[in-house]
């Protein structure tokens, strides 16, 4: 008689193989992961949908390879990839700064929220926003958050945010899927992200996402201020080339590449 959870405990193992094969070999299909495993097709492919709802692996056209997942992305970055991006932002942000003379800040997508892992105080104002290192808010609720999305595909942008379910915490946080898709579909065409009092109250930002070889979002570089200097549409769109040049050198620098 099979013992309680052994069932389970064989899913879960035939499961972290299908990961382990798929960041082995870059890409793989069904009947590999039938053969290696010794289970049937249909076995094979319940396993390889569990994994892709999961965002271990994703499959690009029906009937195609499956290939290394967002989610396998973001356990690489946890583990070793913290350092080494905090070592390519940092320098960065402080041109940054030193530039606009606001605060700028790093953010990282956990989920369906942003957590804020480097920030530097602006200098040039006596009003201005606070370093917010630790921080966590809804990423549609953030500029760095907005640009990380957009980076992704749909399926994966409804596996974050299963239900369509979005929590605002601003006075004008977007609450509604429709809107979200369409705020995500003006940031992807001009390239940078606004927040006007979406998140933290009273505060202005522009985000830009740094990204992947791969096209995955791995960061965000943000410059914030208070509404009274970044309220308008065109204060943001000003601002939005320094933001944007910020987040393509931590992407060159990741890469091994001149800051520039």
């Amino acid at each position: 008689m099979r013992k309680p959870g052994t069932q389970v405990l064989s899913s879960a193992e035939h499961a972290l193989r299908v990961v382990l094969l798929v960041t082995e070999r870059g890409k793989i299909t069904v009947s590999e992961v039938a053969a290696e495993l010794s289970v049937g097709v249909s076995t094979a492919h319940r396993l390889l949908a569990t994994c892709k709802h999961a965002g271990f692996v994703r499959q690009d056209r029906s009937g195609g390879p499956y290939t290394i997942g967002p989610a396998v992305y973001e356990i690489a970055f946890a583990t070793n990839a913290a350092v080494s991006l905090k070592d390519a932002a940092a320098p960065v942000l402080q041109d940054l700064r030193a530039e606009v003379g606001e605060t700028t800040s790093m953010l990282i997508l956990e989920g369906r929220n942003v957590r804020f892992v480097d920030s530097l105080e602006g200098h040039r104002h006596s009003v201005r926003v606070t370093p917010r290192v630790g921080v966590v808010l809804p990423a549609h609720c953030t500029s760095g958050g907005k640009a990380m999305l957009a980076c992704l595909s749909e399926e994966e942008l409804r596996r974050r945010l299963p239900g369509h379910r979005l929590v605002g915490v601003g006075e004008r946080s977007i609450r509604t899927w429709p809107d979200l898709t369409a705020e995500l579909t003006r940031v992807r065409r001009r390239g940078w992200a606004a927040n006007l009092n979406e998140g933290d109250p009273g505060i202005g930002a522009v985000g830009a996402a740094v990204r992947s070889g791969t096209g995955e979002p791995r960061a965000a570089v943000v410059v914030a201020a208070p509404l009274a200097r970044l309220g308008t549409g065109r204060e943001l769109a000003a601002l939005a080339p320094a933001v944007v040049e910020a987040a393509a050198r931590v992407q060159r620098r990741l890469r091994g590449a001149p800051a520039g």
